[in-house]
Protein backbone atom coordinates (compact mmCIF):
# COMPACT_ATOMS: atom_id res chain seq x y z
CA UNK A 1 0.00 0.00 0.00
CA UNK A 2 1.60 3.67 -0.86
CA UNK A 3 1.92 5.98 1.87
CA UNK A 4 -1.23 8.25 0.50
CA UNK A 5 -2.95 5.00 0.85
CA UNK A 6 -2.27 4.54 4.31
CA UNK A 7 -3.68 8.77 4.73
CA UNK A 8 -6.48 7.33 3.41
CA UNK A 9 -7.39 4.84 5.37
CA UNK A 10 -6.69 6.03 8.58
CA UNK A 11 -8.03 10.14 8.42
CA UNK A 12 -11.34 10.99 6.11
CA UNK A 13 -11.57 14.85 5.34
CA UNK A 14 -13.47 17.34 7.18
CA UNK A 15 -14.49 20.43 5.38
CA UNK A 16 -13.72 23.57 7.34
CA UNK A 17 -15.52 27.64 6.67
CA UNK A 18 -13.61 29.86 4.46
CA UNK A 19 -13.36 32.48 7.01
CA UNK A 20 -9.53 34.23 8.03
CA UNK A 21 -9.06 35.20 11.15
CA UNK A 22 -5.97 36.37 12.71
CA UNK A 23 -4.90 33.00 14.17
CA UNK A 24 -5.94 30.28 10.41
CA UNK A 25 -6.26 26.97 11.80
CA UNK A 26 -8.60 24.82 14.53
CA UNK A 27 -8.49 27.10 17.89
CA UNK A 28 -7.29 23.92 19.94
CA UNK A 29 -3.89 24.00 17.66
CA UNK A 30 -3.74 27.88 18.93
CA UNK A 31 -5.36 28.12 22.11
CA UNK A 32 -3.47 25.00 23.76
CA UNK A 33 0.28 26.12 23.45
CA UNK A 34 -1.33 29.89 23.98
CA UNK A 35 -2.76 28.74 27.45
CA UNK A 36 0.04 26.68 28.48
CA UNK A 37 2.70 29.78 28.01
CA UNK A 38 0.32 32.11 30.23
CA UNK A 39 0.71 29.68 32.76
CA UNK A 40 4.35 28.96 32.00
CA UNK A 41 4.51 32.90 33.09
CA UNK A 42 2.70 32.86 36.21
CA UNK A 43 4.87 29.57 37.28
CA UNK A 44 8.28 31.03 36.38
CA UNK A 45 7.01 34.40 38.28
CA UNK A 46 6.80 32.02 41.56
CA UNK A 47 10.26 30.64 40.99
CA UNK A 48 11.68 33.72 41.41
CA UNK A 49 9.15 35.49 44.00
CA UNK A 50 12.51 36.51 45.78
CA UNK A 51 15.03 37.42 42.84
CA UNK A 52 15.23 40.22 40.69
CA UNK A 53 15.07 38.43 37.77
CA UNK A 54 11.58 38.87 35.80
CA UNK A 55 12.26 36.06 33.32
CA UNK A 56 8.23 35.70 33.33
CA UNK A 57 7.88 39.13 31.34
CA UNK A 58 10.56 37.98 28.72
CA UNK A 59 8.64 34.18 28.42
CA UNK A 60 5.70 36.34 27.72
CA UNK A 61 7.01 39.05 25.52
CA UNK A 62 8.82 35.81 24.03
CA UNK A 63 5.59 33.99 23.41
CA UNK A 64 4.14 36.81 21.69
CA UNK A 65 6.93 37.04 19.34
CA UNK A 66 6.78 33.68 18.62
CA UNK A 67 3.23 33.81 17.87
CA UNK A 68 3.13 36.45 15.28
CA UNK A 69 5.97 34.57 13.57
CA UNK A 70 3.35 31.66 13.39
CA UNK A 71 0.52 33.76 12.37
CA UNK A 72 2.59 34.94 9.23
CA UNK A 73 3.95 31.52 8.40
CA UNK A 74 0.13 29.83 8.94
CA UNK A 75 -0.81 32.35 5.74
CA UNK A 76 2.21 31.07 3.99
CA UNK A 77 2.02 27.44 1.77
CA UNK A 78 4.59 25.31 2.51
CA UNK A 79 5.40 23.91 -1.06
CA UNK A 80 6.79 27.57 -1.87
CA UNK A 81 9.72 26.53 1.25
CA UNK A 82 10.75 23.46 -0.52
CA UNK A 83 13.53 24.94 -2.63
CA UNK A 84 14.42 26.96 0.01
CA UNK A 85 15.03 23.69 2.51
CA UNK A 86 18.79 22.69 1.36
CA UNK A 87 19.84 26.52 2.12
CA UNK A 88 18.03 26.74 5.29
CA UNK A 89 19.40 22.94 6.19
CA UNK A 90 23.51 23.99 5.38
CA UNK A 91 22.78 27.11 6.71
CA UNK A 92 22.28 25.48 10.11
CA UNK A 93 24.82 23.33 9.74
CA UNK A 94 26.93 26.33 9.52
CA UNK A 95 25.79 27.53 12.87
CA UNK A 96 26.65 24.46 14.38
CA UNK A 97 29.97 24.58 13.45
CA UNK A 98 30.28 27.88 14.59
CA UNK A 99 29.08 26.83 18.58
CA UNK A 100 31.82 24.26 18.65
CA UNK A 101 34.07 27.07 16.72
CA UNK A 102 33.53 30.38 18.71
CA UNK A 103 30.60 29.32 20.82
CA UNK A 104 29.84 30.29 24.03
CA UNK A 105 30.06 27.76 27.06
CA UNK A 106 28.22 27.31 29.98
CA UNK A 107 27.30 24.53 32.58
CA UNK A 108 29.67 22.22 31.07
CA UNK A 109 28.73 22.23 27.48
CA UNK A 110 29.26 24.81 24.66
CA UNK A 111 26.13 25.22 22.94
CA UNK A 112 25.50 29.08 22.18
CA UNK A 113 26.63 31.53 19.81
CA UNK A 114 27.13 35.40 21.49
CA UNK A 115 25.19 37.63 18.93
CA UNK A 116 25.11 41.43 19.77
CA UNK A 117 24.77 39.93 23.82
CA UNK A 118 22.02 37.79 22.63
CA UNK A 119 22.78 33.78 23.64
CA UNK A 120 21.32 32.11 20.42
CA UNK A 121 21.40 28.37 20.43
CA UNK A 122 21.62 26.65 17.07
CA UNK A 123 20.38 23.66 17.91
CA UNK A 124 17.04 24.44 18.17
CA UNK A 125 16.66 25.84 15.28
CA UNK A 126 18.02 22.65 13.76
CA UNK A 127 15.51 20.27 14.53
CA UNK A 128 13.00 22.05 12.95
CA UNK A 129 15.70 22.15 9.69
CA UNK A 130 16.09 18.76 9.71
CA UNK A 131 12.54 18.28 10.11
CA UNK A 132 11.29 19.86 6.66
CA UNK A 133 14.79 18.13 4.71
CA UNK A 134 13.59 14.77 6.02
CA UNK A 135 10.24 15.65 5.02
CA UNK A 136 11.36 16.51 0.98
CA UNK A 137 13.04 13.67 1.47
CA UNK A 138 10.87 10.88 2.09
CA UNK A 139 7.91 12.73 0.17
CA UNK A 140 10.09 12.21 -3.27
CA UNK A 141 11.79 8.83 -2.37
CA UNK A 142 10.18 6.57 -0.04
CA UNK A 143 11.64 4.21 1.74
CA UNK A 144 10.92 1.15 -0.62
CA UNK A 145 14.34 -0.74 -0.19
CA UNK A 146 16.91 -0.81 3.04
CA UNK A 147 19.38 1.40 0.78
CA UNK A 148 16.88 4.03 0.93
CA UNK A 149 17.20 4.59 4.08
CA UNK A 150 20.78 6.51 3.60
CA UNK A 151 19.08 9.52 2.01
CA UNK A 152 17.03 10.15 5.70
CA UNK A 153 19.96 8.71 8.02
CA UNK A 154 22.54 10.92 6.68
CA UNK A 155 20.69 13.88 6.92
CA UNK A 156 19.84 13.36 10.56
CA UNK A 157 23.20 12.06 11.16
CA UNK A 158 25.37 15.46 10.57
CA UNK A 159 23.05 17.82 12.93
CA UNK A 160 22.66 14.80 15.29
CA UNK A 161 26.86 14.30 15.80
CA UNK A 162 27.45 18.31 16.03
CA UNK A 163 24.89 18.85 18.97
CA UNK A 164 26.23 15.37 20.79
CA UNK A 165 29.32 16.80 20.61
CA UNK A 166 28.99 20.32 22.39
CA UNK A 167 27.69 18.00 24.32
CA UNK A 168 23.92 17.96 24.59
CA UNK A 169 22.75 14.52 25.20
CA UNK A 170 18.88 15.33 25.35
CA UNK A 171 18.67 17.50 22.21
CA UNK A 172 20.71 14.88 19.96
CA UNK A 173 17.69 12.09 21.22
CA UNK A 174 15.25 14.37 20.04
CA UNK A 175 16.38 13.90 16.16
CA UNK A 176 16.51 10.30 16.91
CA UNK A 177 12.93 10.57 17.74
CA UNK A 178 12.19 12.28 14.61
CA UNK A 179 13.76 10.43 12.09
CA UNK A 180 11.86 6.87 13.27
CA UNK A 181 8.60 8.65 13.95
CA UNK A 182 8.90 10.11 10.45
CA UNK A 183 10.54 6.89 8.66
CA UNK A 184 7.29 4.73 10.02
CA UNK A 185 4.78 7.35 9.22
CA UNK A 186 6.27 7.15 5.26
CA UNK A 187 5.99 3.59 5.19
CA UNK A 188 8.99 2.02 6.76
CA UNK A 189 7.94 -1.64 8.27
CA UNK A 190 7.62 -2.19 12.02
CA UNK A 191 10.57 -5.22 11.59
CA UNK A 192 13.20 -2.70 10.08
CA UNK A 193 12.01 -0.04 12.42
CA UNK A 194 12.90 -2.41 15.33
CA UNK A 195 16.08 -3.31 13.93
CA UNK A 196 16.89 0.32 12.84
CA UNK A 197 16.10 1.49 16.98
CA UNK A 198 17.97 -2.20 18.24
CA UNK A 199 21.69 -0.53 18.79
CA UNK A 200 20.13 1.38 21.26
CA UNK A 201 18.71 -1.04 23.72
CA UNK A 202 21.60 -3.37 22.88
CA UNK A 203 23.96 -0.99 24.34
CA UNK A 204 21.90 -0.59 27.24
CA UNK A 205 21.20 -4.74 27.85
CA UNK A 206 25.19 -4.94 27.15
CA UNK A 207 25.81 -2.44 29.85
CA UNK A 208 23.19 -3.85 32.49
CA UNK A 209 22.06 -7.54 31.50
CA UNK A 210 24.42 -9.09 29.48
CA UNK A 211 22.82 -12.81 29.74
CA UNK A 212 19.20 -10.59 27.98
CA UNK A 213 21.83 -10.00 24.89
CA UNK A 214 21.09 -13.68 23.91
CA UNK A 215 17.01 -13.77 23.47
CA UNK A 216 17.55 -10.37 21.72
CA UNK A 217 19.91 -11.32 19.40
CA UNK A 218 17.93 -14.14 18.47
CA UNK A 219 14.73 -11.73 18.34
CA UNK A 220 17.08 -9.58 15.89
CA UNK A 221 18.29 -12.37 13.50
CA UNK A 222 14.70 -13.68 12.93
CA UNK A 223 13.37 -9.81 12.22
CA UNK A 224 16.41 -10.02 9.85
CA UNK A 225 15.59 -13.08 8.14
CA UNK A 226 12.09 -12.47 7.54
CA UNK A 227 11.76 -8.91 6.72
CA UNK A 228 14.84 -8.35 4.85
CA UNK A 229 14.97 -8.76 1.08
CA UNK A 230 18.70 -9.95 0.93
CA UNK A 231 18.53 -12.61 4.01
CA UNK A 232 21.73 -13.65 4.69
CA UNK A 233 23.73 -10.30 4.00
CA UNK A 234 20.84 -8.79 6.13
CA UNK A 235 21.28 -10.88 9.10
CA UNK A 236 24.80 -10.59 8.85
CA UNK A 237 24.67 -7.24 8.69
CA UNK A 238 22.51 -6.41 11.61
CA UNK A 239 24.15 -9.04 13.86
CA UNK A 240 27.32 -7.71 13.14
CA UNK A 241 26.20 -4.12 14.18
CA UNK A 242 24.41 -4.94 17.48
CA UNK A 243 27.76 -7.02 18.37
CA UNK A 244 29.80 -3.98 17.77
CA UNK A 245 27.69 -1.82 19.94
CA UNK A 246 27.76 -4.47 22.97
CA UNK A 247 31.27 -4.40 22.59
CA UNK A 248 31.90 -1.05 22.28
CA UNK A 249 29.65 0.03 24.89
CA UNK A 250 31.86 0.26 27.75
CA UNK A 251 34.26 2.02 25.71
CA UNK A 252 31.68 4.57 25.29
CA UNK A 253 30.86 4.80 28.96
CA UNK A 254 34.19 5.45 30.37
CA UNK A 255 35.38 7.73 27.76
CA UNK A 256 32.74 9.08 25.27
CA UNK A 257 30.50 10.66 28.49
CA UNK A 258 31.44 13.41 30.67
CA UNK A 259 31.02 12.68 34.46
CA UNK A 260 28.22 14.71 34.71
CA UNK A 261 26.10 13.19 31.51
CA UNK A 262 27.02 9.63 33.69
CA UNK A 263 25.37 10.64 36.63
CA UNK A 264 21.88 11.83 34.81
CA UNK A 265 21.96 8.81 32.96
CA UNK A 266 22.00 6.18 36.16
CA UNK A 267 21.38 8.42 39.15
CA UNK A 268 17.07 8.56 38.20
CA UNK A 269 17.39 4.58 39.57
CA UNK A 270 18.29 5.71 42.52
CA UNK A 271 19.01 9.63 43.28
CA UNK A 272 19.76 8.88 47.58
CA UNK A 273 23.31 7.61 46.39
CA UNK A 274 24.43 11.03 45.57
CA UNK A 275 21.73 13.25 47.18
CA UNK A 276 23.60 16.38 47.51
CA UNK A 277 25.17 16.15 44.21
CA UNK A 278 23.77 14.82 41.12
CA UNK A 279 20.22 13.62 42.56
CA UNK A 280 19.51 16.33 44.25
CA UNK A 281 17.75 17.68 41.76
CA UNK A 282 15.26 14.39 41.21
CA UNK A 283 14.89 14.86 45.22
CA UNK A 284 13.46 17.99 45.49
CA UNK A 285 11.63 18.12 42.36
CA UNK A 286 9.58 14.70 43.49
CA UNK A 287 9.23 16.19 47.07
CA UNK A 288 7.85 19.47 45.36
CA UNK A 289 5.67 16.81 43.26
CA UNK A 290 4.49 15.17 45.49
CA UNK A 291 3.71 17.90 48.63
CA UNK A 292 1.28 19.54 45.49
CA UNK A 293 -1.45 16.65 46.50
CA UNK A 294 -4.69 16.71 44.79
CA UNK A 295 -4.96 20.49 44.32
CA UNK A 296 -1.66 21.76 45.07
CA UNK A 297 -1.07 25.26 47.38
CA UNK A 298 -2.53 27.41 45.08
CA UNK A 299 -0.32 29.70 42.11
CA UNK A 300 2.18 31.73 43.50
CA UNK A 301 2.01 30.15 47.23
CA UNK A 302 4.42 26.83 46.58
CA UNK A 303 6.48 26.98 49.76
CA UNK A 304 9.44 25.06 48.64
CA UNK A 305 9.04 26.83 45.15
CA UNK A 306 9.62 30.09 46.86
CA UNK A 307 12.47 28.70 48.59
CA UNK A 308 14.27 27.63 45.64
CA UNK A 309 14.79 24.04 46.77
CA UNK A 310 15.26 23.48 43.12
CA UNK A 311 17.83 25.69 41.10
CA UNK A 312 16.82 26.60 37.63
CA UNK A 313 13.40 25.68 38.67
CA UNK A 314 12.05 27.83 36.13
CA UNK A 315 13.58 25.97 32.96
CA UNK A 316 13.89 21.81 32.85
CA UNK A 317 12.17 21.51 36.25
CA UNK A 318 9.39 23.50 35.72
CA UNK A 319 7.01 20.66 36.10
CA UNK A 320 7.82 20.33 39.87
CA UNK A 321 6.44 23.54 39.81
CA UNK A 322 3.52 22.81 38.27
CA UNK A 323 3.14 19.82 40.90
CA UNK A 324 3.64 21.71 43.93
CA UNK A 325 0.92 24.94 43.37
CA UNK A 326 -1.57 22.62 40.90
CA UNK A 327 -1.32 19.53 42.41
CA UNK A 328 -2.41 16.21 40.89
CA UNK A 329 -5.31 17.84 39.37
CA UNK A 330 -3.23 20.81 37.57
CA UNK A 331 -0.74 18.03 36.21
CA UNK A 332 -3.63 16.05 34.64
CA UNK A 333 -5.13 18.94 33.27
CA UNK A 334 -2.02 19.61 31.57
CA UNK A 335 -1.35 16.08 30.34
CA UNK A 336 -4.80 16.10 28.55
CA UNK A 337 -3.92 19.57 26.85
CA UNK A 338 -0.67 17.99 25.22
CA UNK A 339 -2.76 14.89 24.81
CA UNK A 340 -5.27 16.57 22.92
CA UNK A 341 -2.68 18.60 20.63
CA UNK A 342 -1.30 15.65 19.90
CA UNK A 343 -4.09 14.15 18.44
CA UNK A 344 -5.02 17.32 16.74
CA UNK A 345 -1.91 16.96 14.92
CA UNK A 346 -2.10 13.59 13.85
CA UNK A 347 -5.28 14.08 12.49
CA UNK A 348 -4.15 17.67 10.54
CA UNK A 349 -1.01 15.25 9.34
CA UNK A 350 -3.77 12.47 7.98
CA UNK A 351 -5.75 15.04 6.35
CA UNK A 352 -2.90 16.99 4.48
CA UNK A 353 -2.77 17.43 1.02
CA UNK A 354 0.24 16.20 0.54
CA UNK A 355 3.32 13.64 1.34
CA UNK A 356 5.67 16.24 1.79
CA UNK A 357 2.90 18.62 4.21
CA UNK A 358 1.94 15.22 6.03
CA UNK A 359 5.52 14.65 7.02
CA UNK A 360 6.53 17.82 8.79
CA UNK A 361 3.23 17.62 10.70
CA UNK A 362 4.11 14.07 11.99
CA UNK A 363 7.92 15.32 12.33
CA UNK A 364 6.87 18.40 14.56
CA UNK A 365 4.82 16.20 16.45
CA UNK A 366 7.42 13.70 17.21
CA UNK A 367 9.66 16.55 17.95
CA UNK A 368 7.27 18.09 20.84
CA UNK A 369 5.83 15.19 22.22
CA UNK A 370 9.33 12.77 22.60
CA UNK A 371 9.63 16.16 24.44
CA UNK A 372 6.65 16.28 26.87
CA UNK A 373 7.06 12.38 27.81
CA UNK A 374 11.09 13.11 28.80
CA UNK A 375 10.89 16.18 30.47
CA UNK A 376 7.85 14.61 32.87
CA UNK A 377 9.61 11.70 33.54
CA UNK A 378 12.83 13.18 34.25
CA UNK A 379 10.48 15.19 36.75
CA UNK A 380 9.02 12.71 38.48
CA UNK A 381 12.17 10.73 38.79
CA UNK A 382 11.18 7.75 35.91
CA UNK A 383 13.94 9.06 33.86
CA UNK A 384 17.50 10.43 33.65
CA UNK A 385 17.91 13.93 33.69
CA UNK A 386 18.52 15.10 29.95
CA UNK A 387 18.62 19.06 29.95
CA UNK A 388 15.33 18.51 27.42
CA UNK A 389 12.96 21.29 27.79
CA UNK A 390 9.13 21.19 28.27
CA UNK A 391 7.04 22.82 25.47
CA UNK A 392 5.70 26.21 25.86
CA UNK A 393 6.37 25.43 29.76
CA UNK A 394 9.99 25.36 30.12
CA UNK A 395 12.10 28.90 30.28
CA UNK A 396 14.28 29.24 27.01
CA UNK A 397 13.70 31.47 24.08
CA UNK A 398 15.06 29.59 21.20
CA UNK A 399 12.97 27.13 22.01
CA UNK A 400 9.79 28.83 22.45
CA UNK A 401 10.26 30.48 19.06
CA UNK A 402 10.93 26.87 17.58
CA UNK A 403 7.64 25.34 19.22
CA UNK A 404 5.64 28.78 17.92
CA UNK A 405 7.04 28.47 14.68
CA UNK A 406 6.86 24.94 14.53
CA UNK A 407 2.33 25.25 15.10
CA UNK A 408 2.13 27.79 12.11
CA UNK A 409 4.13 25.31 9.81
CA UNK A 410 1.32 22.89 11.10
CA UNK A 411 -1.36 25.42 10.46
CA UNK A 412 -0.32 26.36 7.34
CA UNK A 413 -0.76 22.40 6.57
CA UNK A 414 -4.71 23.16 7.88
CA UNK A 415 -5.39 25.64 5.90
CA UNK A 416 -4.61 24.12 3.13
CA UNK A 417 -6.36 21.35 3.30
CA UNK A 418 -9.68 22.19 5.45
CA UNK A 419 -11.86 22.90 2.94
CA UNK A 420 -11.12 19.98 0.42
CA UNK A 421 -11.76 16.58 -0.16
CA UNK A 422 -8.58 15.89 -1.66
CA UNK A 423 -7.78 12.29 -0.03
CA UNK A 424 -11.53 10.90 -0.52
CA UNK A 425 -10.27 9.50 -3.97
Amino acid sequence: MTFQGNRQRLFAPQGRGNRRPLLPGDPVLWGIPIAITLLAGVLIASTQRDSPLADWENHWITGAIGLALAAVLARIDLEKLENLLLPVYLLTLGSLLAVKVVGTSALGAQRWISIGGLHVQPSEFAKLAAILLLAGILARHPVERPSDLLRPLGVILVPWAMVFIQPDLGTSLVYGAIVLVMLFWAGLPLPWLVLLLSPLPTAILAGTVKLALVPWFLLLAYLAWRSLPWKRLGLAVSLAVNSGFALITPLLWEHGLKDYQKDRLVLFLDPSKDPLGGGYHLIQSRIGIGSGQLFGTGLLHGHLTKLQFIPEQHTDFIFSALGEEGGFLGCLILLIAYAVLAWKLLQIAGRARTDFESLVVVGILAMLMFQVVINICMTIGLGPVTGIPLPWMSYGRFAMLVNFISIGLVASVQRRSGTRQLLAR
